[in-house]
């Protein structure tokens, strides 16, 4: 049997119940040194918040890079909060409870003590996976809906609550941990989905055209929406994603539903939560032991957390909040007064952060990588009189350097090794992983699950090819659905 760790935000937490070695701190779990070979532990996350960045988001998030199995894992406290997926067909109550209207209850680990809810207890378990859920039933034209569901604090359980608690956990501990079933879908018609008000989107309009154009020679239809059209994802066979990614915007709600529907998506969802936090890509490529800047991930809730910085990196270094994109949110820092302030403002935004190496170049390479193979390559030189690709100006003005693109053959060997290697340990979709060269050396920056795509910049050497083999690969798996 895998060995079982029960994290909380402090150990006291479990002083009530009893007393046990498996019960460890949150910044006890982050901190230690898990080798690649604790491959069968289960970790059930009892932190009081999972909100997005908090402690308790940070124990989901960095078991998953670890390799360990984990309740609730990063999907489900995402999933929980979207509305969407609290329809259920399992709300026939109406002999059990026939002068109620409202209902509330809690669900241990899939176990519920309300009469009659016990089937809809365990579905909801095995969608979410939350330990402890806070259930809401209202009832109106005498149909019964979710009202609420919620994650809730152990913590606050009552006396009574807490005996079926450590009962459901026991009994828990003993199952085989599911994972929810996918519906399937069947037309060959794709929807591309674009912010036309986003400043910096991952393609331009004549790239967005381009993909319109091979997927009609590949006999497709794609078709152009917008946030407003989450309701029309049922129309559509698969979904692309071509609008900056990020777990609290629409790009991960659509990619959810659409999965929840059966199409095929890029970018699914599990890549963009992967990506989109630095963090998470930190330990990840630190656990796989692929070349990265050396990095320190700093905790707001750790006192000595600039003393423990201070011994691992020296200045000048970089600072990053974990789902900054195009360069925002990295910031340069040169002495301890600017770290401190930099760091405070940083902190107000995740309870993570991340350092690392200043390591400066003239340019950074950029492979594009669908599938598990190496599909465009790419020069991006920095901003002129700046060390980043893209520098916004304080009156809210973005400048960028020059590019260059080129035949993959002409681009070294380790640098598509390692681009490979980076990108696979996300999936297998359409992803762009930034390196740097150094002294014959490769460093993996990020991996980007929305690559940027533009009309005469990614697509210069291949032309209409990229676009072809893209929608290609939309068709594959369309075709394979079935199989």
């Amino acid at each position: 049997m895998a060995n079982l760790f029960i994290v909380t935000d402090h150990t006291d937490d479990w002083h009530q119940y009893f007393p046990s070695d498996q019960v460890i701190s949150v910044q006890n779990y982050l901190n230690a040194d898990w080798k690649p070979t604790h491959k069968s532990i289960q970790v059930v996350n009892l932190c009081r918040s999972y909100d997005y960045m908090s402690s308790g988001y940070y124990c989901s998030l960095m078991a998953e890079a670890r390799g360990h199995r984990v309740i609730p894992r990063v999907m489900a406290i995402n999933d929980i909060h979207q509305p969407f997926l609290h329809s259920s067909n399992l709300l026939k109550l109406n002999k059990l409870y026939p002068s109620e209207h409202e209902l509330a209850c809690k669900i241990y680990f899939g176990r519920t003590p309300q009469k009659g809810l016990e089937k809809l207890a365990r579905h909801l378990f095995e969608q979410f996976m939350i330990p402890v859920i806070h259930l809401e039933l209202s009832r109106h034209n005498q149909q019964w809906h979710i009202k609420s569901i919620q994650p809730f604090p152990f913590q606050d359980l009552t006396d009574p609550e807490q005996d079926f608690f450590i009962e459901s956990l026991e009994k828990f501990s003993q199952k085989v941990w599911k994972n929810p079933k996918q519906n399937k879908a069947s037309r060959y018609d794709l929807a591309m989905l674009v912010d036309p008000d986003e400043k910096m989107p991952p393609s331009d309009k004549a790239a967005l055209k381009r993909f319109q154009k091979a997927a009609q020679r590949l006999g497709m239809n794609l078709e152009t929406i917008t946030a407003e059209h989450l309701s029309r994802l049922g129309e559509f066979d698969g979904l692309f994603i071509r609008a900056t990614t990020n777990i609290s915007n629409e790009t991960y709600r659509f990619a959810k539903t659409a999965e929840k529907m059966g199409l095929v998506v890029m970018d699914d969802s599990e890549s963009i939560m992967k990506c989109t936090n630095k963090v998470f890509l930190t330990e990840l490529l630190k656990r796989n032991h692929i070349p990265a800047p050396k990095s320190v991930i700093v905790q707001s809730f750790d006192p000595d957390w600039q003393e423990k910085l201070l011994s691992e990196l020296s200045f000048p270094m970089v600072l990053k909040i974990p789902d900054g994109a195009f360069s925002r949110g990295v910031i340069k820092v040169t002495d301890i007064d600017s770290l401190n302030q930099e760091a405070a403002l940083l902190f107000e935004k995740s309870a993570l952060i991340l350092a690392q190496a200043f390591m400066p170049t003239d340019f950074d390479w950029r492979i594009g990588i669908l599938n598990r193979q190496a599909i465009f390559s790419c020069k991006y030189m920095m901003s002129r009189g700046h060390w980043q690709i893209y520098h916004h100006h304080n009156n809210g003005r973005t400048t960028s350097g020059s590019f260059e693109t080129l035949d993959l053959k002409q681009v070294p060997k380790n640098v598509i090794d390692t681009a490979l290697k980076a990108a696979n340990l996300i999936g297998n979709g359409l992803y762009g992983v930034d390196l740097k060269e150094v002294d014959g050396q490769v460093y993996v920056i990020e991996v980007n699950d929305n690559p940027s795509i533009d009309h005469h910049v990614e697509d210069a050497f291949l032309g209409d090819l990229l676009y072809d083999r893209i929608m290609t690969e939309f068709l594959r798996r369309i075709q394979m659905r079935g199989f």
